[in-house]
């Protein structure tokens, strides 16, 4: 699929199959997602391999029982790490670029899945505090966003978007 078509496809799956993503389709995603642009190239996330049905199952309950978390064969979490873009940026660094460094390679990786046949789902409602406990996060890390990966066992109805009058001004 060309660059557009991935955009197209992408859609928020949230049933799995039973079936593991290969080892070399997670290579590239993480190479991929090791690619996103970053402020001053500092790079300043970490990512979380979960496959794990345990912590999986906790990592759904952090996230207000969304349980096709631990559904999905792996989950990545993007966490910000704020102290590495603080040590540069300061207050912007920790508060602005760390997210946006995280959340973008959160993309690259979806878009990445996506383009390999597999189905992701965007998740960003948890509660911060509990994911960074079961994921045992260092302090300056924050959890950002998870992104479980896997075979879709649905395919959703194409979703509304608003229009370009709608959201660009020019």
């Amino acid at each position: 699929m060309d660059l557009f078509e991935v955009i197209k496809a992408r859609k928020s799956v949230r049933a799995y199959q039973a079936k593991d993503v290969a080892l070399d389709q997670l290579n590239t995603i993480l190479s991929t997602l090791l690619q996103a642009p970053s402020a001053g190239n500092l790079q300043a996330l970490k990512v979380y391999i979960v496959r794990d049905a345990k912590r999986k199952l906790a990592l759904a309950g952090a996230a207000l029982n969304q349980e096709f978390l631990a559904q999905a064969p792996l989950v990545l979490v993007f966490c910000a790490d704020r102290e590495r873009s603080a040590n540069r940026y300061h207050k912007r660094g920790e508060q602005l670029y760390s997210l946006q460094d995280a959340t973008i390679a959160a993309t690259y990786a979806q878009l990445a899945a996506t383009a390999l046949g597999l189905a992701t789902c965007w998740v960003g409602a948890f509660n911060e505090d509990e994911v960074g406990k079961i994921m045992e996060v260092p302090p300056g890390q924050h959890p950002i966003a998870m992104l479980p990966i896997g075979h879709a066992a649905e395919v959703p109805a194409p979703t509304p978007r608003r229009s370009r009058g709608e959201l660009v001004v020019e």
